[in-house]
């Protein structure tokens, strides 16, 4: 498939750590965090394709997990990374979990990752988006402004993602709701998700982290992350929301750090052979 070239939002040096955020956001999402990584870290949030400032998928190309690792790993090499670190959130954490299987990445930090619902729970997580995305679609700009801009509406139109909706700001709010209004990708990806299922291994340092105020992927799908990936490390974000980097920054900034941290070490102990010699390649 072709290239897309993924708008993007870059800052900090060290261990390069790329940032996916869910169905229907944009890049901004990663706010509450961005800054906080880039101390450390060479950080890199994207609008993945069909959302956001991204241009969608060329005509009849599937918004599928093979294509879309295909195209983040096109873009891993156009911003000079090899195996970065990789966090997601809901569609962002599945394809992070998907890039980790593929062995793309040095380490995976999924936030609510989709692709551990049951049958219930995976109408339960598209039908209210579909709504939201209905919602936004019929609303006019000015009018989505105006809600954004009184702590009701942002309660409105943030209650199905976060906690604590009314902590953005009008401005975060009313770029949220036009990112959800024009994702040229939604319907596609959404489409997708109806028969997705995450069910592989990760032979890379992973941990995943759940809200236990999720609305759209509740808190008991984390169940059967455990099933799926025993060897991964399980967190319970609790008290927070699907969208859990505005509800809980600091928690989460420290979760990818121990993560990366673990990569790390992992790829230390690695490259030094029984008798504590340095393998050499």
């Amino acid at each position: 498939m072709p290239h897309i070239e993924l708008v993007h939002d870059r800052a900090g040096s060290g261990a390069p750590i790329v940032l996916l955020h869910g169905i229907g956001h944009r890049r901004a999402a990663w706010a509450p965090v961005f800054d906080r990584l880039a101390r450390t870290h060479d950080v890199i949030a994207p609008d993945l394709a069909g959302f956001g400032e991204s241009a969608p998928y060329p005509k009849g190309t599937a918004y599928n997990m093979e294509n879309a690792c295909a195209d983040l790993a096109a873009n891993f090499a156009a911003w000079g990374i090899e195996k970065p670190h990789v966090v997601g959130n809901s569609l962002g954490g599945a394809i992070a979990l998907e890039l980790g299987a593929r062995g793309l990445v040095s380490s995976v930090t999924a936030l609510s990752p989709a692709g551990f619902f049951g049958p219930v729970d995976r109408f339960q997580a598209l039908i209210p988006l579909g709504l939201m995305r209905l919602l936004a679609q019929v609303t006019p700009e000015r009018v989505l402004e105006v809600i954004a801009g009184h702590e009701v509406g942002r309660r409105l139109i943030g209650s199905m993602l976060y906690a604590h909706p009314e902590r953005a700001t009008a401005e975060a709010t009313y770029g949220d709701s036009l990112a959800l209004k024009h994702a040229r990708g939604f319907t596609q990806t959404a489409r997708s998700g109806i028969t997705y299922v995450f069910d592989a291994d990760v032979p890379v340092p992973t941990t995943i982290a759940w809200g236990t105020k999720d609305r759209l992927l509740p808190y008991r799908q984390a169940r059967t992350a455990r099933k799926r990936l025993p060897e991964a490390h399980h967190v319970a974000l609790v008290g927070a929301g699907h969208v859990p980097m505005m509800d809980a920054a600091g928690t989460i900034v420290d979760i990818i750090n121990e993560t990366v941290a673990r990569s790390a070490s992992s790829a230390s102990s690695a490259s030094v052979a029984p008798g504590g010699q340095e393998s050499v390649a």
